[in-house]
């Protein structure tokens, strides 16, 4: 959500950073409503303390013996205009956040021009891409040869994108997620949660999911709504609180299934685990101090990236430029992994910082450190570390073998058993 006396004050900027956006500028129609706003706001107070003149103005008139019919009749004439300003006033401070709410936030002044994919920028590549000296499948084929990856029998039960993976990768899809919160927790802090996988519309609200995203979750008949990522479940955790400076930043990490309706993804990546209605992540949330949020960032993305370095994965790291980011987002790094039946890098994680976006929607200020009184808002930022299904879809494609089993990375060993390697006989 964006903040209206900044809007007041500074509307070209805001007009350029939507346009920064691919939209159209609209501080004229905003600010247009918020004059309205204010008027009927001053017409509402003025209305008020008339009334109360009015009402100390009868009683000394009756205290004289004086007739006071007229101020009376004043006086009910005054509820009338303050009832019916009121009414004025709430329809056009909903017409103002209906405006607001719809709006991402602005990009970062660091943030890359352009208003698509190829205008994003590589940062860095990690780790060289494997090569076979066989004719290289996919995980759909590699999961379907071992008998442990089963696309038929979702679809009877819940239709397309949807899996069942079974034995050997089942427990690697779990191995994966442990060693992930594993490391998020054990060296870099994350607290983890376990939090609820249905959510109330405010909750979706304040990590901008609602109003404008409706279309792209899941919703039950009875109001809630399905996350689509942990980040929602874990930024409402300091839903309209006011922090202690001290206690910033605070990191939290949940392995959770998430849940897309994939509405605009009518076509692309049908075949396997790549786009589904139902998938696992591990997901981290900061929650930081405004004048540290970018370092955060960095930060976090190190943490998801460290993920891929010890399975020996090959990924490059891009930042979005302002066109591709998420809603919330200011900024982005994707971190893309490569998956040699694709011949390319696809998509694992992104780590955004929203700003005080999100903050503002949620109502989560922090109190800095010797004062009694003000608040600031707070910086939020999300990221993947890592989306699990995917992770497990690179292992299958780069740990291949000829005959069609699969190794375990070294890193995953324990999580597994012990086991080396994965063959169908398993």
């Amino acid at each position: 959500m964006h903040d209206i006396r900044w809007i007041r004050d500074n509307a070209d900027a805001f007009d350029a950073g939507l346009a920064r956006r691919g939209l159209d500028p609209v501080s004229a129609t905003v600010l247009d409503v918020d004059v309205r706003h204010r008027a009927a706001q001053t017409k509402v107070q003025e209305a008020k303390n008339r009334r109360n003149q009015a009402s100390k103005e009868i009683g000394a008139a009756k205290g004289r013996g004086e007739d006071a019919e007229a101020l009376v009749a004043e006086v009910g004439e005054l509820k009338t205009v303050i009832r019916n300003g009121e009414e004025e006033e709430r329809g056009l401070g909903a017409e103002i956040e209906e405006l607001l709410s719809a709006l991402p936030n602005l990009p970062g002044r660091d943030v890359p021009d352009g208003l698509g994919e190829s205008d994003n920028v590589e940062v860095r590549r990690i780790g060289d891409p494997p090569t076979f000296d066989f004719d290289v499948r996919d995980h759909v084929d590699i999961g379907e040869g071992l008998g442990m990856m089963d696309f038929e029998a979702a679809a009877r039960m819940s239709g397309s994108r949807f899996v069942v993976l079974k034995s050997v990768l089942a427990r690697l899809e779990r191995g994966l997620a442990n060693f992930m919160l594993d490391i998020q927790t054990e060296e870099f802090g994350y607290q983890e949660i376990k939090p609820p996988s249905l959510v109330r519309d405010a909750a979706a609200f304040g990590t901008g999911q609602l109003p404008k995203f409706a279309e792209d979750l899941f919703h039950t008949d009875d109001g809630y709504w399905l996350i689509p990522t942990a980040e929602v479940p874990l930024t409402n955790l300091v839903r309209e609180q006011i922090l202690n400076e001290a206690d910033l930043p605070i990191r939290r990490t949940a392995y959770t299934s998430c849940y897309r309706s994939e509405a605009g993804a009518a076509g692309k990546d049908t075949r396997g685990m790549i786009r589904q209605h139902e998938f696992t992540k591990v997901e981290m949330v900061t929650i930081a101090h405004p004048d540290r949020s970018d370092e955060e960032l960095e930060f976090m993305t190190g943490c998801a990236e460290k993920i891929l370095t010890r399975l020996g994965l090959a990924f490059r790291t891009i930042v979005l430029s302002c066109g591709d980011m998420g809603f919330s987002a200011r900024k982005t790094y994707d971190i893309e992994v490569w998956l040699p039946a694709q011949e390319t890098y696809r998509e694992i994680s992104s780590c955004s910082n929203c700003g005080e976006f999100q903050a503002r929607r949620l109502q989560t200020r922090f109190r800095p450190k010797g004062e009694s009184k003000g608040t600031r808002f707070v910086h939020t930022l999300n990221g993947s570390g890592l989306a699990v299904g995917r992770t497990l879809v690179a292992v299958l494609e780069n740990y291949q073998q000829e005959d069609g089993s699969v190794l375990i990375p070294e890193a995953l060993r324990p999580y597994m058993g012990g086991r080396e390697v994965i063959r169908a006989e398993d």
